[in-house]
């Protein structure tokens, strides 16, 4: 099986940069975490209302502490976690879908600049697409593939299994499933969608 941690060398982020930036995907290279946790917080305005979404990517960066936690920002994490979803489902279904900014990851990009995102419950999806008008992505530069095909591949043959381990030990069910998958070609509105590559294994 090809070796999904390694990271991409300099001259495929460089490639996939190009590409991203031709779709409209803002991108921005870094070499650490720390600098990717230090640039997504300069792009976040304070006091924005921010929705991070379940991300191993965020939780190893600090960025979901750093938002869900520090007071500088409206966080939605934090409010849904404090609902009822057998009585308040339907305000939290709408909360989640169009905060003004959501922060998460991929689980693929092209070397041609496509962005791949499985899910099971589809719940990060519609602020990706359409509900929220910042939309920030943190991305291990390990997750850049040659093409759609490879990330298709790169999502079942890597990201599911280990999706699913995390969800039995988080939620204690059998495991997880790509019952949705978004996949990304272009963002009509420039501007609109950033992407902070990382040289480094971030994330799955």
């Amino acid at each position: 099986m090809k070796d999904y941690k390694q990271v991409a060398t300099d001259a495929a982020i460089d490639e996939a940069a190009k590409h991203l930036a031709e779709h409209n995907f803002e991108t921005f290279v870094v070499a650490t975490k720390e600098e990717a946790k230090a640039k997504v917080l300069e792009l976040i305005p304070k006091g924005a209302e921010v929705m991070t979404m379940t991300s191993v990517t965020l939780e190893e960066t600090g960025l979901a502490q750093a938002i869900n936690e520090s007071g500088e920002y409206e966080a939605v994490k934090p409010k849904l976690m404090a609902m009822d979803r057998a009585t308040q489902g339907r305000e939290m279904q709408k909360l989640g879908a169009a905060a003004q900014v959501s922060i998460g990851s991929v689980h693929a990009v092209t070397e041609d600049g496509k962005v791949l995102i499985a899910s099971n419950s589809g719940s990060q999806l519609p602020g990706y697409a359409y509900g929220s008008d910042l939309v920030i992505w943190v991305v291990g530069a390990q997750k850049i593939v040659e093409n759609t095909d490879a990330g298709i591949r790169r999502i079942y043959d890597y990201v599911l299994p280990l999706e699913s381990e995390r969800a039995h030990k988080a939620y204690g069910v059998p495991g997880s499933f790509v019952s949705k998958l978004l996949i990304y070609n272009k963002e009509p509105n420039p501007k609109r969608i950033k992407i902070v590559m990382v040289k480094e294994a971030l994330g799955y």
